[in-house]
């Protein structure tokens, strides 16, 4: 987002659109705001308005690898992100797109978010309800997790390989799921 002010436009489009925000836009540095957000079925997300923060990669390949959501209904959920941020709007550097039963944000010829619909149970274990995970690229699997232990995470599924490459599922010391993938 370019502005702070936009995330105070993106939190009133949140609530208009039937998602929470949980903590309002604060400021987040100068020039800065972020905000925690749940989607219309639970799925908690946070975003920042502003400028990119010092040290961030500006390097695509530093990036998240990408960013999956799993829900019930993908278009449902593709329209609500679309209309919070923009997505595919004349004035967006990203395009939307159905591909094999998948939503697809793109940007710069990159596919940083994945939205897959389905059937995810409503239940309060919230390793079943809708979610984003987070997939880190990294150069070597099991050093990535040599490095997360060092640090006080857990592993939460072993190193193995994937149709997307070899990867391994991480919990940092506060319980949230990452990804870590050599794709």
């Amino acid at each position: 987002m370019a502005s702070p002010r936009a995330g105070h436009l993106a939190a009133a489009r949140i609530h208009e659109r039937g998602g929470t925000v949980g903590v309002c836009p604060l400021p987040f540095g100068p020039g800065r705001r972020a905000a925690l957000a749940a989607d219309p079925d639970g799925a908690v997300f946070g975003f920042w308005a502003g400028e990119a923060l010092p040290g961030w990669p500006s390097n695509p390949d530093s990036a998240p690898a990408w960013l999956e959501l799993r829900t019930r209904d993908a278009f449902a959920a593709a329209l609500f992100y679309g209309e919070v941020f923009g997505w595919a709007s004349p004035d967006a550097s990203c395009s939307v797109e159905y591909e094999n039963d998948e939503v697809i944000v793109r940007e710069a010829g990159r596919k940083p978010a994945v939205v897959h619909g389905g059937a995810v149970e409503q239940a309060p274990d919230p390793r079943v309800r809708p979610r984003w995970y987070v997939h880190f690229r990294v150069p070597d699997v099991t050093a990535a997790v040599a490095a997360a232990r060092a640090a006080g995470g857990t592993v939460a599924l072993a190193p193995a390989a994937s149709a997307t490459g070899h990867q391994a599922i991480l919990r940092d010391p506060d319980g949230g799921l990452f990804t870590v993938t050599t794709v």
